[in-house]
């Protein structure tokens, strides 16, 4: 019996020795792919001799040198053309210099790895002639930072509590902002002289702007007759102010939901933005139903893009990041927007941390950020376009941003994830959560400064 046992378990040892070096013999070797990259469609600080700009990995590989590859003479460049080399990472920043002024380059982003380099788009630009930028100077007009409340009158006498949007009405030329807490409608003139338009109950209720209530006013828009527009978030409604006064509800039912048609049947979930367009549609940027609506002017609405859960009401389900056909596009929280003199219509997406356009037939693309880039446009709230195309974005972490119509971008004031508050001109001055701006006839910005309660104008100069 015991040598039995002894025979088995020295057959089983044998069998495990056997196994055990079978499983030593080394496996394969992992197969590499072609490094597959993206590069960043924005420019920053360009100026007549330099530029920055980057690129993203988007998957594995075993890396041995990432950096952008550019050329005056090859339209796809490769890194046999001149080339910056950056520290090895999944998202790098190269800055160019030694660039000729007023000299068109084109460049991409490349990642080298064992298996080959991959590219990313190629982009074009042309340098600055003169090393000349644009830069912002901030004063501020209207309001005391270091008090909130209420009271009309001009300069620091102003009281506000939650400027949180604001547009510039060209019928008139006053500012209208939306002071939040004290659930206001209020003017501004370019020179800082604040009055009261309606009525500080909390409500939901139509009339004179005298008797006339709101519930959390939010983002306002104006239509070549001077009407307003207004986004009643807390009441899940869009407002129409006519210019004698009237406050109206252009659509929704204040019920807070899904639904598309009528002015009396539609619905709404905390509608934060509004933009107007030439023909007289309103764009709504529908923030917990992750969707841009559009509005007729005969008050009837659709969804413009983004996509519909299948179970309806409640949208806050269907939220993501995907550009194309807008019934498939995905929004995450978007906040504002704008329309430029083509009719596209631009959108601040807040958690995407990114820029999107809608063209006029409704198909979604990426301007500028993502989760790829976050730190491009930071937390983008506000936006303002301008007749040249250029793009002004309030980043509420603490900056307000310019994408030219070349889509070069300059910081024109305040600095990323930074609180505080300062005149002054560029990095200089300090922002408390910017969360709006808008643009008058002469060009120059304002801001709904937010968490300072104020409101600063900035003038855009290029030295």
């Amino acid at each position: 019996m015991n040598k039995s046992l002894q025979g088995t378990f020295l057959i089983i040892f044998f069998i495990a020795v056997i196994a055990s070096v079978t499983g030593c013999k080394k496996a394969p070797d992992t197969p590499y792919s072609v490094p597959v990259v993206a590069t960043n469609n924005v420019l920053t600080n360009l100026t007549s001799t330099s530029v920055s700009t980057g690129g993203i990995r988007l998957n594995v590989d075993n890396i041995a040198a990432n950096g952008v590859c550019y050329s005056t003479t090859n339209h796809t460049p490769t890194i046999a053309d001149p080339k910056t080399t950056d520290s090895i990472q999944v998202r790098f920043v190269s800055k160019l210099t030694g660039l000729t002024p007023n000299t068109t380059y084109y460049l991409r982003a490349y990642v080298t790895g064992s298996t080959g380099t991959g590219y990313g788009d190629v982009i074009s630009f042309t340098t600055n002639a003169t090393s000349a930028v644009p830069i912002g100077t901030v004063t501020t007009i209207a309001g005391s930072a270091s008090n909130s409340g209420f009271a009309d009158g001009a300069g620091a006498s102003v009281l506000f509590d939650g400027p949180q949007n604001i547009a510039y009405n060209s019928s008139t030329g006053l500012l209208y902002v939306s002071d939040v807490f004290n659930n206001l409608i209020r003017t501004v003139t370019t020179t800082g002289t604040t009055a009261t338009l309606s009525n500080a109950t909390i409500g939901y209720a139509n009339g004179s702007l005298a008797t006339a209530m709101f519930y959390g006013p939010k983002g306002i828009s104006f239509d070549a007759q001077g009407n307003a527009y207004v986004a009643d978030l807390g009441n899940n409604v869009i407002r129409k102010i006519t210019p004698g006064g009237t406050v109206s509800t252009f659509s929704g039912n204040a019920s807070a939901g899904y639904v598309d048609g009528a002015a009396t049947v539609a619905e709404y979930f905390n509608p934060q933005g509004t933009a107007t367009d030439a023909q007289g549609n309103v764009y709504v940027a529908d923030r917990s139903n992750n969707l841009i609506r559009k509005i007729t002017p005969a008050g009837v609405a659709s969804v413009f893009a983004g996509a519909i859960a299948a179970t309806g009401y409640t949208q806050s389900s269907v939220f993501g990041y995907l550009d194309g056909d807008p019934s498939v596009a995905l929004f995450n929280y978007p906040t504002a927007l704008t329309v430029d003199a083509q009719g596209n219509v631009y959108v601040a997406d807040f958690k995407n941390q990114a820029i999107r356009k809608i063209t006029s037939t409704g198909t979604v693309s990426t301007y500028a950020g993502n989760l790829n880039f976050p730190t491009l446009v930071g937390t983008p709230t506000g936006l303002a376009v301008d007749s040249k195309g250029n793009l002004f974005i309030a980043d509420s972490s603490g900056r307000i941003l310019e994408i030219t119509a070349s889509k070069v971008l300059y910081v024109l004031a305040g600095s990323a994830n930074t609180t505080g508050y300062a005149d002054g001109v560029g990095a200089a001055a300090k922002f408390s959560s910017p969360s709006s701006l808008t643009i008058d006839a002469q060009g120059n910005l304002y801001v709904a400064d937010f968490g300072n309660n104020v409101i600063r104008k900035i003038v855009v100069t290029v030295q």
